[in-house]
């Protein structure tokens, strides 16, 4: 099952990705009401409780494997819950049953402040990483609106080509074969990112010592 990471924090530069808890559904629900991510992510809007219903299938759906994008620099400090410090969410998908190496990898950054500023291209390359190292990710797909061209152009920049473009949908996909130079490249990449434990970071200290 993919609770694989349901403990797991990624702390980079910019970004850190948390599991995406109940706590992170108001605010996450407060997002998809925008009108321009739905357009954007290609989904109908919710109510609250569908929003809750779906936090649950993510955290235990095998197939599926999502982190919270939170802002390093306010988090770290501590003084800000996740839910304040929350800027988006990046996702992988295990789409194909045929073939468990393919991840198609999605990416939001909901808060427009936090966009075109690199949160967005570490969030993608820290979710990249963990899913070659730790989900035996050796391709990736992006499926993106062909209006979004900073997403498009974002994922060209890490090295993805354009592999077919869906003019019902209209929606291009994006792969890439991560070969030994691509998988150095990307580790090269997020070697500066720190594993932690999210249960040890959300305790009070001196609570484990018991």
């Amino acid at each position: 099952a993919m609770k694989i990471n349901q403990n797991t924090v990624l702390q980079g530069q910019r970004v850190t990705l948390v599991p995406y808890t109940s706590a992170h559904v108001p605010r996450y629900h407060e997002w998809m009401q925008s009108e321009e991510l739905q357009r954007l992510t290609a989904s109908e809007p919710l109510s609250l409780e569908q929003e809750y219903e779906m936090q649950r299938s993510w955290r235990d759906d095998a197939d599926k494997c999502t982190f919270i994008v939170l802002d390093t620099e306010r988090w770290s400090g501590q003084a800000c819950a996740d839910e304040d410090c929350m800027v988006g969410d990046v996702n992988l998908f295990l789409t194909d049953t045929e073939d468990p190496t393919l991840g198609e990898i999605e990416i939001m950054i909901a808060e427009p402040n936090y966009r075109g500023r690199g949160f967005g291209k570490e969030a993608t390359l820290m979710m990249m990483s963990y899913g070659v190292r730790n989900l035996g990710i050796t391709k990736f797909e992006a499926k993106i609106g062909q209006e979004n061209e900073a997403s498009i152009c974002m994922f060209k920049k890490l090295h993805f080509k354009e592999v077919a473009v869906q003019s019902v949908f209209q929606e291009v996909t994006l792969r890439l074969d991560v070969s030994d130079q691509e998988r150095r490249w990307l580790l090269e990449q997020t070697n500066h990112v720190e594993e932690k434990s999210y249960v040890e970071l959300k305790l009070p200290a001196g609570v484990l010592e018991t």
